[in-house]
């Protein structure tokens, strides 16, 4: 019952957000099962489903319910000799999930190594890196309709995945919570070697090609690319890799040559947004607290006491430079509330 669950008012988000500003919410749970879930449906006030709060830049106090997703549990679902299905609760940590994965020997993930956050937004994100994405090891989830309490499951096909993307940053946003994700794996892995720098620095590391391995060394290029947001208040990538026609992208080479691109299709390509910011001179700029980190023009910081609505005017100071000097407007991975 409703009653079972602890109601707090008040509460400060500061340590439930990686970006780590001072605001507050006017109410604020915590759930551990779908049941807990249901017991509060419908909600009669704002409310938001608050996972790792990797993904999020709050400009303002929430003037509602944050409901802290606490849902924990991985399990076997089935398996044979080639591989095998997880069910994992949405509440628990991905990169600890990547860990556990290899150590026991399940593929498909390990090039997702130390992204940030709960394994309830990987789905949502479409996360991905190094050329891997999350919809490459999707099978199904399960969530609760946040107007009815009913469960529904999602397959592949339902999930409309996208660079980034889902139908839950779409149609379904605010309307559903995922309180479980299944995945399978294989038992006979696949290494993915091909993209950025990993090649280099596994040879450079001396150690065997295996899961661990690459794991270990995407933990390494993430590590020294990217904040410690324990350290420095960020949300890794804040904007997502733009992608543009070839039409467009010849215009772009004609006057800068040294574009990085990523193909994407036959008619599109991925312009890396990281590498639009610094030319622009973005990296390392700081306007008091907030800033653009000095070893990556992607991540946006709070340097100790920067107030949301400082980063996203920096954010959106960014935007306006790169749309006036290529034409392309950044779109933001961060949700903005």
């Amino acid at each position: 019952m409703i009653e079972t669950l602890q109601m707090k008012q008040n509460i400060s988000l500061k340590p439930f957000h990686t970006f780590g500003t001072s605001v507050k919410a006017a109410k604020y749970t915590e759930i551990k099962s779908k049941y807990d879930l249901q017991d509060l449906i419908p909600v009669q006030e704002p409310f938001l489903v608050l996972g790792g709060g990797s993904n999020i830049l709050f400009t303002k106090d929430f003037e509602g319910l944050v409901i802290h997703n606490k849902i924990k549990g991985v399990g076997i679902i089935s398996e044979n000799d080639d591989e095998v299905i997880l069910q994992v609760g949405s509440g628990e940590n991905w990169h600890a999930l990547v860990l556990w994965c290899i150590e026991n020997g399940y593929a498909g993930i390990e090039n997702l190594s130390l992204i940030p956050g709960c394994v309830g937004a990987a789905p949502i994100q479409n996360i991905g890196a190094y050329g891997v994405e999350f919809k490459d090891v999707f099978h199904s989830l399960e969530a609760i309709d946040l107007q009815t309490g009913s469960t529904k499951i999602f397959n592949y096909k339902d999930c409309k995945f996208d660079y980034r993307d889902s139908i839950f940053k779409n149609e379904l946003k605010g309307k559903f919570c995922i309180t479980s994700v299944s995945i399978c794996l294989s038992k006979k892995p696949q290494f993915n070697t091909s993209y950025g720098v990993i090649k280099d620095v596994l040879d450079s590391s001396g150690e065997e090609l295996s899961l661990k391995s690459i794991s270990n060394a995407i933990i390494k290029i993430r590590s020294e690319k990217l904040p410690d947001p324990k350290k420095i208040g960020n949300s890794g990538s804040f904007f997502m890799n733009p992608i543009i026609s070839l039409t467009q992208f010849s215009l772009l080479k004609s006057k800068f040559p040294n574009i990085p691109i990523y193909p994407v299709g036959d008619k599109e390509v991925k312009i890396a947004a990281g590498w639009l910011i610094d030319n622009l001179g973005w990296k390392g700029y700081r306007n008091g607290d907030a800033g653009v980190h000095k070893n990556q023009a992607l991540v946006l910081v709070n340097y100790g006491d920067a107030k949301g609505l400082e980063i996203w005017n920096l954010a959106k100071s960014i935007q306006i430079s790169v749309f006036e000097e290529y034409g392309i407007l950044l779109e933001t991975e961060v949700n903005i509330l």
